[in-house]
Order: C-alpha cells, then structure tokens, then sequence
C-alpha cells in the first residue's frame, strides 16, 4: 500500500488534542518490542492539514497495530501528549514544521519524522538541524514509513536498552556475540559483512541509500565508485543463499526483504 501526496490541500480538521507524549525526556514507556524486531502499539500523532492524507496515513498505519491521532495546526502538535513519535509536516497553517520542531526539540527527545513535499537538500538540512531523526518526502510508500517509524523508535529505546539482537523472519544476527543465523544454521560473515547486514536489519523494509550505507558502515565520507559496496552485497547474498533477500533499487540503493 502507498500513500501518494501531491501538492498539498489546505484543509482544516477541527477539534483540539489533549494528546500527550509519553516520553517527553526521550524514554518510550510504552514501546514494546517483539520477538519478530517489529514495534507494538506504538502512538503515533500525525500534524498533517490535509485531511485526505491524514486519513490515509491513519488508515495504514492502524494496519500496522499502531495507535494514530490526527491533528492539523502547529499549535495543537506542540499541546499534545501521549505519542512516541511524531510525523510532522512542515507546510502547517499556523507554525512551519521546522519551528514546531525546534521547540518540541528544546524540551523532548520524542522521535520526530518529517513527511513534506519540499524534496531540495536544503530543506532536508534544515529540517535535520531543526532537529528532526528523520525526513521522508512525499510521495512515499507506506512499507518505507513503518520501517522507518520502527527505526527512530529502536534508535530511541536502544538508549535504555542496547540492541544485543536482530531478528527478520528467519534471519537472526547476535550483535554481542556477532553471529549470523538462519533459523538454526549459522552462517559465517567477515567483519565488514556483518556490519552492513546489521545496518540493513535496522530499518527492514526501508530504501538505505548507496552514500548512507558506506558513510555509516565503512565511517567515512565517501566520494566515486561504490564497487566495494556491490562487492560485499553480492557476497552476502551468495552466503544468506537467498539473493532475493538483499533488494536492489535502481539508481538509489538496496533494501531488505525477507519473506
């Protein structure tokens, strides 16, 4: 399912929020975490003035065991509690998402996802100096979104909590011990393999970019060809012995996807 936002349409939603987050200094007492690596009744508030992707994003993400509110104003985002991330555009009728953001930021380390039609880097800048984890822009697909809401969420808690294992599907990585299982046969990985395997498992389902991938596994900028990367992927593909697990997106990077 996508949710596809074209310009967007200024559309008052009444009523008023007295939503409160959970986690104003950044715990997430309500985050749950499964055994599957995926997130449990997390509360999502969505400030979004367009009511026709409001509902759309409630609609998909109640799909996906989350709980949503909806508010419309910049003002009603800043009253609310009760939400462990926040999805907030910036084109708001009353305070820009960027200043919303700023201010939530001085107070609450609550994960906060930028949804926006503004695609430019300098607005991604901004919106990441402002204080935002993360900046989706529009349109996008729902999978892309959930992975991504998992992925702040875990970032988040792994502050209380540190992440000792990922588990997709049948694949199992033990960060502690930096084994790799499927099922129960252990697949070998050099160092390098296993670190981009875990970057991958962090946001399962989520497009990671080429620059992003060797930026954060290789801990450099990186600048010309990425053949190290596309080495290292088709060998990891080759061990996992199902190939179709590591996506390639044409042009963008690779995501994974296991069945």
């Amino acid at each position: 399912m996508s949710v596809t936002v074209g310009d967007p349409l200024k559309r008052e939603i009444q009523g008023k929020s007295n939503f409160r987050p959970n986690c104003p200094t950044g715990s997430l007492r309500s985050l749950v975490e499964s055994s599957t690596g995926q997130t449990a009744r997390v509360n999502i508030l969505v400030v979004e003035d367009d009511q026709s992707i409001a509902e759309s994003l409630r609609s998909g993400l109640e799909s996906h065991n989350m709980r949503v509110h909806v508010v419309d104003t910049g003002a009603a985002a800043l009253d609310a509690v009760g939400y462990d991330v926040m999805l907030l555009d910036i084109g708001l009728p009353d305070i820009d998402g960027f200043e919303v953001c700023r201010r939530i930021r001085a107070v609450s380390s609550v994960p906060i996802i930028m949804l926006t039609a503004r695609a430019d880097e300098i607005d991604k800048v901004l919106g990441l100096e402002s204080g935002a984890d993360d900046y989706v822009p529009k349109p996008f697909g729902l999978r892309e979104l959930v992975a991504r809401i998992r992925a702040v969420t875990r970032r988040v808690h792994s502050d209380a909590l540190p992440v000792q294992r990922f588990v997709v599907g049948p694949l199992a990585l033990d960060v502690s011990t930096r084994r790799c299982f499927i099922g129960e046969a252990e697949i070998v990985l050099t160092a390098k393999e296993f670190d981009l395997l875990a970057h991958l498992m962090e946001a399962p389902g989520a497009v990671h970019r080429r620059r992003e991938i060797l930026e954060a596994v290789w801990e450099t900028d990186w600048y010309g060809p990425t053949k190290t990367l596309d080495a290292h992927i088709a060998s990891l593909r080759k061990k996992l012995g199902h190939p179709e697990w590591i996506e390639s997106v044409r042009g963008v990077g690779f995501r994974l996807d296991v069945e």
